[in-house]
């Protein structure tokens, strides 16, 4: 079932990502990325309403991203009850100063900030998978491998778990809501975007693999710190589980107000004070201030719900119908017979069709 999810959702995910390699080289991809190329190929009215679900699941993935970095914080809980004789049970007190906090850097540094931080918490990341994937357990020396295929039966659909998983795999497109900060659009998109979904999917599978063989089905069920059971060093899996979940909610808070900045450009919305105000941005670098406001009011609204499952399914919705309409207008333009359309990376119209399918 685990692999099953890992290979459905990145047959969605490569597709989009192959999409965009394909799409992105034929123009200059400018602010807005994802919501810029489907509006420009569908029209601005069939653009602009997936491009407000497009904002809102990156919007929302902010609140999705910091409800899981509290779930770092469990590790401290029983050092914090000893110490300070306090029982935490709501995880939104480590959830909501960790998002004011964001949003106060984001608002005041912008985007320049957010990749700067990003450098330091993916080192993390990557050291807490190396210590993670080099540890070792009395479980792995006795399990037989050969049965880590077998089926294990649980009354929860394997629809409601690749619902709550798949955002997880989404990650890959950040490179394309920044691609009016990007120096070369053309070639990073698509470098980016199929080199990062690609060795995604690797590591998932890695992952997986040594969850299997490390520890039981009861103790991955009931610890959801487990990794940190098996890495070398366990303290390093807190610290690399908000180190990854911190990475993602930068890269959604940087993407999800270009997004809105760019939609407002177009004068999507009735008023024509409100584009002005969504689209403004700063003299020097056009850092979408006011749109980050926006973000930052609906991330706190779902940080607030608390409920990481409930979040997860509602953004994953979303991103379906973004993904969706990328695979479509990459498996129309093989056959529109457009002179104009000459991509220096072609994707096959049945792989584009296949995501589109997959993912309605």
């Amino acid at each position: 079932g685990t692999l099953l999810i890992i290979l459905v959702g990145h047959m969605v995910t490569i597709a989009t990502a192959m999409a965009l390699a394909e799409i992105a080289p034929n123009q200059k991809v400018e602010g807005g990325g994802e919501y810029f190329i489907i509006s420009r190929s569908f029209g601005i009215n069939i653009g602009a309403s997936i491009g407000l679900a497009l904002f809102l699941s990156q919007a929302i993935s902010v609140a999705f991203y910091i409800i899981a970095f509290a779930e770092a914080f469990d590790a401290l809980k029983p050092w914090i009850a000893t110490t300070f004789g306090y029982e935490i049970y709501d995880n939104r007190i480590f959830s909501i100063p960790a998002l004011l906090m964001l949003i106060f850097l984001m608002v005041s540094k912008g985007a320049d900030m957010g990749v700067k931080a990003l450098y330091f918490v993916v080192t993390i990341l990557v050291i807490s998978l190396i210590f993670f994937f080099l540890g070792t357990t009395d479980y792995s020396e006795t399990i037989n491998k050969s049965a880590i295929l077998a089926n294990r039966p649980s009354d929860i659909s394997i629809f409601y778990v690749f619902a709550i998983i798949f955002p997880a795999f989404t990650g890959m497109t950040a490179g394309v809501g920044l691609s009016g900060d990007l120096r070369d659009p053309k070639k990073s998109i698509p470098l980016g975007t199929l080199s990062a979904t690609i060795i995604g999917m690797i590591i998932y599978v890695f992952i997986a693999y040594k969850l299997a063989v490390s520890a039981s089905s009861e103790d991955l069920v009931n610890d959801q710190l487990i990794m940190s059971k098996i890495a070398i060093w366990g303290p390093i899996i807190p610290m690399g589980l908000a180190a990854a979940t911190l990475s993602s909610a930068i890269g959604s808070f940087m993407v999800a107000p270009r997004t809105l900045q760019a939609i407002g450009a177009d004068d999507v919305f009735p008023s024509t004070n409100v584009n002005n105000w969504i689209s403004k941005g700063l003299a020097l670098t056009n850092e979408p201030r006011n749109a980050t406001i926006i973000t930052s009011i609906i991330a706190l609204i779902f940080v607030m719900m608390g409920d990481v499952n409930a979040v997860a399914e509602i953004i994953s919705m979303f991103f379906m119908v973004t993904y969706g309409s990328l695979c479509l207008i990459s498996f129309f333009q093989h056959f529109s017979g457009d002179p104009s359309y000459r991509p220096t990376f072609k994707s096959k119209w049945y792989i584009s069709l296949l995501g589109a399918i997959l993912s309605k």
